[in-house]
């Protein structure tokens, strides 16, 4: 994109002396507008253009129809040894050319380049001692357009999973989305899962960015509005330090070491982000617990939405170890669940916050068996929220 290597056939005159007694030299001239057939064609053209600028500078000076006079003196003691000099030599003219590249190297990388541009490239043999030059037969080449990203249009309440690999280009990736309805809003729900890795989205509508935030475990929402089509732009930062979760959850979180779950939705009557509930722990009761059904108590909102609830088994070893091993992964969500772990699923809605409690019996368990609990808010906008998992253990006598 910036830089262009050449080559050429050596020059005799180079190659049949030695370097000690070599008075040659190779020069590549660089320019946007043309090839020339020789050295004198290149130095009247950057002599036509130092008259260019020295003559923008005289039309300067008699801007002015009183200048001061120190300024006139000065103007007066700089011209003068001009007048008095005389016409430079070739030799000295080898000094002052602006060469890409000289020496007797028959190779040059001309660097420093615009992106997408058009260049001519001519390559003189100077001949120092006597202040002649032969021409080889000029070059021209484009440099490379910039690469573009790749940006992914997001389909209405697509469930994405952006997955990373380590380092390089593909620690970013780009998406689009364009909202239906005249509101022109949306809803874009993210969550980091798997390897602790840091993540920042930022998103961004016709070059202007919107905001930048961090993506974490913890479910976050951005309220877009405003705007026909926005950019949203996912980059890797770096790695830090995850919660362990189980040896099941573990396998099946193995291939998303750097992840992001995305989610985005046209929201037409919404005006802002929808409400959380005040705490995402489920709770179970004790003087409620039987051998074959347990009593989940959890908070909901003052919206009306599904909840789902998960149950899983715990065999006798991971009963045995409990505690954050037992639990499962906060970025498994009802997607990745077994329709057979599945106990109920049940609306509900409270307009007072503190009063938003919900509750929920299980049945049909065994006695003396450790079960893990998962409840899922399910919405039609974003990524479902998962509550704490809850570990209960039926009793084995009633």
């Amino acid at each position: 994109m910036t830089s262009v290597t050449l080559s050429w056939q050596p020059s005799a005159s180079i190659t049949s002396l030695p370097k000690a007694k070599n008075g040659y030299d190779y020069c590549v001239l660089v320019n946007s507008l043309q090839n020339y057939p020789s050295l004198c064609a290149a130095q009247e053209r950057e002599r036509g253009e130092k008259d260019r600028s020295q003559g923008k500078k005289e039309k300067k000076r008699q801007a002015t129809p009183w200048p001061i006079l120190k300024e006139w003196w000065w103007e007066q003691w700089e011209s003068y040894p001009e007048s008095q000099s005389l016409p430079s030599s070739l030799a000295d003219d080898f000094d002052n050319l602006q060469c890409a590249c000289q020496g007797t190297e028959n190779v040059c990388t001309v660097s420093e380049l615009l992106p997408d541009t058009s260049y001519y490239f001519d390559v003189f043999v100077l001949d120092k001692v006597n202040g002649t030059s032969a021409a080889y037969k000029g070059a021209s080449a484009r440099t490379h357009e910039e690469a573009q990203a790749a940006v992914l249009p997001l389909r209405e309440g697509e469930l994405r999973w952006v997955t990373f690999q380590d380092g390089g280009s593909d620690s970013q990736q780009f998406f689009s989305f364009r909202p239906r309805g005249w509101q022109q809003s949306g809803l874009l729900t993210l969550q980091s899962c798997g390897g602790g890795e840091k993540m920042k989205v930022t998103v961004s509508s016709k070059g202007r960015v919107l905001t930048t935030q961090g993506v974490e475990a913890e479910l976050i929402h951005i309220w877009l509005q405003g705007s026909p089509s926005y950019l949203i732009h996912l980059q890797q930062e770096g790695t830090a330090m995850s919660k362990v979760t189980s040896v099941k959850d573990a396998a099946r979180l193995a291939a998303l070491k750097a992840s992001v779950k995305m989610q985005v939705s046209s929201a037409y009557h919404r005006r802002g982000v929808p409400s959380l509930p005040s705490t995402l722990q489920i709770k179970s009761f004790n003087r409620l617990r039987g051998c074959n059904s347990v009593t989940l108590a959890w908070m909901g909102t003052e919206e009306r939405s599904l909840y789902c609830v998960y149950r899983r088994k715990l065999s006798g070893f991971d009963a045995e170890a409990g505690g954050a091993s037992a639990l499962t992964a906060p970025c498994l969500g009802p997607e990745s669940r077994s329709d057979t772990e599945r106990v109920l699923c049940k609306y509900f809605q409270e307009l007072n916050p503190r009063r938003a409690v919900t509750t929920a019996v299980i049945g049909g368990l065994e006695p003396g068996v450790a079960y893990v609990f998962d409840v899922y808010l399910m919405r039609r906008w974003g990524i479902p929220i998962k509550y704490a998992s809850k570990m209960v253990k039926t009793r084995k006598e009633c």
